[in-house]
């Protein structure tokens, strides 16, 4: 991840730090296709769309969305994430967009869709998580 992000509001250094612990939480499971360890990053109400445009609603429902899609058309899928924007949409919740670059086992781009993600995170009671979020894929990338 890039030190070059847009910070849009008051956003305290330790909460950029802890929603940028998300993203790369998010980013190590989805690279080592864990889904337990990506659903984590999920709170337990959420709601998140994904790249094929289908709404998964729960930390329990996208984790197990996530275990046939890990081992299926994913399993040899990789990406590097990178937090492009966050805006402070209120006390604790903070909206983030992230570019996400296809890249292969040792972290060189490769030709395949990108994708772009809006997550919003918020504090739990169990931690930072992301609350509601949307993925696009993108070929050619956009920017």
């Amino acid at each position: 991840m890039t030190n070059d992000v847009q910070v849009v509001g008051d956003i305290p250094a330790e909460t950029r730090e802890a929603v940028t612990g998300v993203v790369r939480a998010l980013e190590r499971a989805f690279n080592a296709k864990d889904p337990d360890a990506l659903g984590g990053q999920y709170a337990r109400d959420s709601s998140w769309t994904n790249a094929m445009g289908r709404t998964l609603g729960g930390r329990e429902e996208i984790t197990e969305f996530s275990r046939p899609a890990m081992k299926g058309f994913l399993k040899d899928s990789r990406a590097r994430y990178e937090i492009v924007r966050m805006l402070a949409v209120a006390p604790e919740v903070i909206a983030v967009n992230v570019a996400q670059t296809p890249v292969d086992a040792s972290g060189e781009p490769v030709r395949a869709p990108h994708g772009r993600a809006l997550y919003v995170i918020a504090r739990r009671e169990d931690g930072w998580k992301i609350v509601a979020g949307q993925n696009s894929a993108i070929d050619p990338p956009t920017d």
